[in-house]
């Protein structure tokens, strides 16, 4: 009969025999274009890149996108040359449950260089990303720009970087350097909110060793240049850095289980075994009550989140200011602290630009913040006044004002200058503003404002050592007591510090429903 559909008799040979071509194809491009090149991508301590998207992902979750496609350039060789996947492995799987977007270069096919059908795929993914409204990772390791491509291959990097800014601040992105990474595609992983790095093999710069040897006679290696010690502790581009890819990649799962998927939803809650009301004892032999004392503000934060535990970013660069997840109550919150273990905690350009962008990053994805606050002031010197400080420690002070998440600061103890007001003072906006009975806010510390203030006085004593200590007694009874600033309402409470956990704890609970809208504008214009 015409129009009828063929019997199974008829069909059956033949779809079960393009069935088998298919598996066998897709058998073929799982396996990757040569068995040696996968030696040689062992050789030097790396993993495939499908080992590394089963590591990154639920086993079994992930579903791939265009295996099968192929680059349609010639010239130079290419048109006999035309493996599937075109050197880039894309799709999305889950961690933890919840749906993840990927990509990762293949460096066995062209480098993981970069041409046309390539970073079409690249698109493609982060398109669905940000439709689906889930994180984005990729997995990096590629040559930069498939040069035999030309103009076609560095517009594929104008498009991923033109989506990855259209994506900030919608979609987490997490950028996982497990390989060279030069040039233009750099700025990729530059645009996102967090860089991996893993040491010995990922390295990341603009022009490399032998460019800067050329230009400027400088020598260095690849590792000095631009490896993942450098980047994680002198350039702060890297937010972490880890020995191997197998570390690497468990610690991008454990961030991906602390961020919402988008800007739209709240970060999954998980209940610790630490009761809410658990008190600190130990938090009054952790921070010493002279404020020129140190102590590693590390600890006071182990004290304080549930079962201790709390994911440091940028460990290793500005470390006189820490930013950190965490959880308190089983939700997650973002903390900022200054480190007076490191420089006595003092405020510097590093650390301002280190702290805005954590801030930043967290009011992006309605992650509370916590202000955890010893803080001498603004370092001084000449260095920093001609490297901006003003407008760069600027930044920091733009961040907080801008947040609309709910925010909480705690003063631990010195608080003195403008640096009491960048982090996060009542004055710009915390919603929240304790302190602990050790706390002095001022303009500086007595000693400093008493030889401002009773200069002349001193100056003319017949004992002018004992005329400054009677002035620096003075300063301190009149102006920095521990409650000054609460009887002026720029603090809301004097809290035992063994009860910050369960006050803390309370004061985000109350301000969850916070609702703070900001002026109806395109953007602001932050100080850069």
């Amino acid at each position: 009969m015409p129009g009828a559909a063929p019997s199974s008799e008829s069909s059956g040979p033949e779809i079960l025999h393009r069935l088998a071509e298919l598996t066998a194809l897709k058998e073929q491009i799982r396996g990757g274009p040569d068995p040696k090149a996968t030696e040689r991508q062992h050789a030097k301590g790396k993993l495939t890149a499908r080992e590394r998207v089963e590591l990154l992902l639920d086993k079994g979750s992930f579903t791939e996108v265009e295996a099968l496609r192929r680059h349609r350039a010639t010239g130079f060789g290419l048109e006999t040359k035309r493996p599937h996947t075109d050197g880039v492995i894309t799709g999305w799987g889950t961690v933890e449950g919840r749906t993840v977007f990927v990509y990762a270069h293949d460096f066995r096919i062209f480098g993981g260089a970069l041409g046309e059908a390539h970073a079409t795929k690249i698109h493609k993914i982060m398109d669905m990303a940000i439709a689906a409204g889930a994180p984005l990772v990729s997995l990096n390791d590629g040559a930069g720009a498939r040069i035999q491509e030309g103009v076609s291959a560095l517009a594929g990097y104008g498009g991923i970087f033109q989506r990855n800014t259209k994506a900030s601040g919608v979609i987490p992105q997490l950028s996982v350097m497990l390989g060279p990474c030069a040039g233009g595609a750099a700025y990729s992983p530059a645009l996102t909110d967090f860089v991996f790095m893993v040491r010995d093999t990922s390295q990341m710069f603009i022009t490399g060793p032998d460019v800067v040897k050329a230009v400027t006679g400088e020598e260095i290696t690849q590792n000095g240049l631009g490896g993942a010690d450098t980047h994680g502790g002198l350039s702060g581009v890297a937010h972490f850095v880890h020995d191997d890819e197998e570390t690497c990649l468990a610690e991008v799962r454990y961030l991906l289980s602390l961020l919402p998927s988008n800007n739209r939803e709240l970060p999954p809650a998980v209940r610790g075994n630490d009761a809410v009301d658990l008190r600190g004892d130990a938090l009054l032999d952790l921070v010493p009550a002279d404020g020129n004392r140190s102590y590693d503000m590390r600890s006071v934060i182990t004290e304080l989140v549930d079962d201790g535990d709390f994911m440091e970013v940028h460990a290793a660069w500005a470390t006189n200011l820490v930013c950190a997840l965490a959880r308190l109550d089983g939700q997650v919150v973002g903390i900022v602290a200054n480190q007076p273990a490191s420089m006595a905690g003092v405020l510097d350009i590093r650390a301002s630009e280190k702290g805005a962008r954590f801030v930043q990053f967290c009011d992006s994805f309605n992650i509370p913040l916590v202000t955890l606050v010893d803080v001498p002031g603004f370092l001084p010197g000449v260095d920093q006044e001609h490297e901006g400080i003003i407008r760069r420690g600027a930044k920091l002070l733009y961040a907080y004002c801008n947040a609309t998440v709910p925010r909480v600061s705690v003063v631990l103890r010195k608080a003195y200058g403008g640096a009491y007001i960048v982090m996060d003072s009542r004055s710009i906006g915390a919603d929240v503003a304790l302190a602990w009975p050790t706390n002095e806010i001022a303009v500086m510390g007595a000693e400093g404002a008493a030889g401002v203030v009773f200069r002349r006085e001193i100056a003319a004593s017949e004992d002018p050592e004992a005329m400054r200590a009677q002035k620096i007694e003075e300063y301190q009874t009149e102006l920095v007591h521990p409650y000054y600033a609460a009887e002026r309402g720029l603090v809301d409470d004097v809290i035992d510090p063994r009860d910050t956990r369960a006050v803390l704890i309370r004061s985000l609970a109350m301000l969850c429903a916070k609702d703070a809208g900001l002026p109806h504008r395109k953007h602001g214009n932050p100080p850069q």
